[in-house]
């Protein structure tokens, strides 16, 4: 994942290239910038560090995603405050895009606002039996797809199966044309750690599943490189390409009996070595592999 730094002078530089209004803590606390999303009245993404979310504003009250208070309970309760400073409309939902605590922890403070937590079937299951005390469980699930209609807005959640999580969904805004996936759609960076769990061949799948959807702009998890930028669906067709490149090369290796050591020492795949994270990553990745090709997990 990129590994952007959001400082003060950051979040002017992203207000800069969205055409947005920004709302910096001081230095001491932690870097958060509130943005819109160009071309829309509606559309924000919050981001902290190197986490990001989406929050809708309707007519009838705010969905938002992801409280991404991981370790840093603070940053949920800013992420309120940053909607309440953007609308008056109450909080009614909050959306988990899957079920890791870097994205979803600290939902605290939207609970306590109002909102409903929602979340696909598996991320409840999971949340329940790990007990995290900084982790609101789900107030309600979804299965394969939900359409939540509030105000004047629809929002289509869909899931796309197995990939970085077995709990991925995606949300599309169908009129703004605009996407929100987390993790598993790397924009312009290396896929590293999210390979650590990952289901690599149904991966694939998710992939073009999101490839076949109407939509124009991909609001990722983490902000995309060079610069923070928002991801299109070369970006997606960029990722699927890669796994299918690091499948291929590992298999061949691996039925030559390379995995694990020889493979994760020599194995290089120089097309993608100007990435971001290509040197931390492509050891996470040809692990994951092996583990695929060499042992059949």
């Amino acid at each position: 994942m990129s590994r952007v730094s959001y400082v003060i002078a950051g979040a002017a530089l992203a207000a800069a290239c969205l055409g947005v209004v920004v709302h910096a803590q001081p230095p001491s606390q932690p870097p958060f910038v509130t943005v819109k999303v160009e071309g829309t009245d509606n559309v924000y993404i919050f981001r902290a560090g190197n986490h990001q979310s989406m929050f809708v504003v309707t007519s009838a009250g705010v969905i938002a995603t992801d409280p991404i208070g991981y370790g840093r309970p603070q940053v949920a309760s800013t992420y309120v405050d940053e909607i309440k400073k953007v609308t008056n409309q109450p909080i009614k939902y909050l959306i988990y895009s899957h079920h890791h605590f870097d994205h979803i922890a600290g939902g605290k403070p939207f609970k306590d606002a109002g909102a409903r937590v929602l979340s696909h079937k598996r991320a409840k299951e999971r949340l329940v039996a790990l007990k995290d005390p900084h982790t609101v469980v789900p107030d309600e699930t979804m299965d394969k797809s939900r359409i939540i209609k509030l105000g004047d807005t629809t929002l289509e959640l869909t899931y796309v199966g197995l990939n970085h999580s077995d709990s991925s969904i995606v949300m599309r805004l169908p009129r703004q044309k605009i996407l929100f996936a987390v993790d598993f759609i790397p924009v312009g960076s290396m896929p590293g750690r999210a390979m650590i769990d990952s289901y690599p061949i149904e991966w694939e799948d998710s992939l073009k599943q999101v490839l076949a959807m109407n939509w124009d702009t991909l609001i990722p998890g983490h902000p995309g490189a060079p610069g923070g930028r928002l991801g299109t669906k070369d970006d997606v067709q960029s990722v699927l390409t890669f796994l299918q490149d690091a499948s291929a090369a590992v298999k061949t290796e691996a039925q030559a009996g390379g995995c694990w050591d020889r493979v994760e020492k020599e194995l290089k795949l120089p097309k993608y070595e100007s990435w971001p994270g290509y040197e931390a990553g492509l050891p996470m990745v040809l692990r994951r592999y092996c583990g695929l090709w060499g042992r059949g997990t």
